[in-house]
């Protein structure tokens, strides 16, 4: 695949993943480099779905350190267990937030953020190595297509990158 994507905006949800997995895995898949490799994936989910700000953050010790993102300024670290991105961590688990105010301990990287989902990135050995957080403007903006979708990305990145 040329750096571009093809994935056109009136075709439903589902499908604008499934297409854009294929082509991002033939797009990530021959290049080694980590740091390339999640910013063409922000800037691909930025470019397809329009989200307000899409971007990863790396485990350096015991805090998420920011990486490539697409979007506004954000949060440079976040502890682990803090905010949506800093919980997804410490549990291991994707955080569907539909109401980011009414989540105990958000982090408001940007007022403008009314929901968020965040998915971590695991080893082989299953530890969490990074994040995958994806912010709306909008309340209630992510559902289980969004989840199963971006899951599929972090998983086909781990793998990737593990290699």
């Amino acid at each position: 695949m040329a750096e571009e994507l093809i994935v056109s905006n009136s075709i439903d949800k589902a499908t604008k993943y499934r297409l854009l997995f294929s082509q991002l895995e033939h797009l990530i898949e021959p290049e080694a480099d980590l740091i390339s490799n999640l910013a063409n994936t922000t800037a691909a989910l930025k470019q397809t779905f329009g989200f307000f700000w899409v971007g990863f953050y790396l485990v350096k010790g015991e805090e998420l350190v920011l990486g490539p993102f697409q979007g506004d300024l954000a949060c440079t670290r976040i502890r682990k267990g803090k905010g949506v991105c800093g919980t997804a961590w410490a549990l291991g688990q994707t955080q569907l937030v539909p109401d980011v105010d009414l989540f105990p301990g958000h982090i408001a990287c940007s007022s403008l953020s009314r929901s968020e989902i965040v998915m971590p990135i695991r080893s082989p050995k299953a530890e969490v190595w990074g994040v995958l957080d994806v912010d709306s403007d909008r309340l209630d903006d992510f559902d289980e297509q969004d989840k199963h979708g971006l899951e599929r990305i972090v998983q086909l990145l781990a793998q990737i990158c593990f290699k």
